[in-house]
């Protein structure tokens, strides 16, 4: 078994995780910070749409994936900024999404194996070239929130206030939505569009309740994430389960110990006059 570590298909998938993970853990962030977990439920959800009408017309899906993701991102930004508004909004792209994916799927029923692919995710299955547009993907998403981190931040935590100061809600939440769109993208191939929460929010929800500080509730989602895609991927090696079993249940039981010890760590590390919300 040991031997499985030098071929390339593991060597890749490493690599390949280590990039979602990381992006991933970044965006969560933002993503709890700004109650949007709907959101990237819907883009993932119209994302496999995507994916399953580029199969249908011979692309490779993960150019449908993206597209389909940019889209709905486009879609959501221009249809509701405000919670009210955005939930709507997903639900209304989600729903036809949704639908066109079934359609794509009944008209090219044998595309099965990419469509569960699509589904549960193939970290396994990437090539070289997959892992050098992960990286790409995941460089060009990083510097671009690290440009908007400031003023997204102060967005998210009173959007009213930040409205009044002049800061460019509208374009932010523009903005955070493709770099959203991009990190789901990259999540899927990990997880699957059925387990995308598994990255983009549990590491992110554990994390903040393990710190009321930002820097270092980035540093545990990021850990989280790395902690959960590496040892799902060991775990899959050495067994004949999924990766995305293994994810997901090693994110969900960081969630879990975060939950039991979070409130005493809160407690000795919470700044004087903020809580765990506005620290964000």
């Amino acid at each position: 078994m040991t031997s499985l570590w030098h071929y390339a298909f593991v060597q890749q998938a490493v690599l390949a995780g280590v990039i979602t993970a990381i992006l991933a853990g970044c965006v969560g962030l933002i993503v709890t910070a700004r109650n949007m977990s709907f959101a990237v439920h819907g883009m993932a959800e119209v994302g496999f749409t995507g994916a399953t009408g580029a199969v249908a017309i011979g692309l490779p899906p993960a150019v449908g994936l993206l597209a389909a993701t940019f889209a709905a991102a486009l879609a959501i930004g221009g249809l509701g900024v405000r919670l009210r508004e955005r939930d709507v909004a997903i639900g209304s792209v989600l729903a036809f999404g949704l639908g066109l994916g079934i359609l794509f799927l009944t008209l090219s029923p044998r595309y099965a194996t990419e469509a569960y692919s699509i589904l549960f995710g193939s970290i396994l299955a990437v090539s070289r070239q997959d892992v050098i547009r992960s990286a790409v993907t995941g460089v060009v998403a990083l510097l671009a929130l690290a440009a908007i981190y400031r003023p997204l931040r102060f967005a998210s935590v009173d959007p009213d206030v930040a409205e009044a100061r002049g800061v460019p809600i509208k374009l932010l939440s523009a903005v955070f939505l493709l770099i959203l769109a991009l990190a789901v993208t990259e999540a899927v191939q990990v997880v699957g569009v059925l387990l995308v929460l598994t990255l983009l929010i549990v590491p992110a929800g554990a994390a903040q309740r393990l710190t009321a500080h930002p820097g270092r509730a980035l540093a545990y989602s990021v850990l989280i994430a790395l902690a959960s895609t590496l040892g799902g991927l060991v775990c899959a090696i050495y067994t004949s389960w999924p990766v995305s079993f293994f994810v997901s249940g090693f994110s969900f039981a960081a969630y879990l110990l975060a939950r039991l010890c979070g409130p005493a760590l809160m407690r000795g590390s919470a700044p004087s006059g903020t809580n765990s919300q506005t620290a964000l």
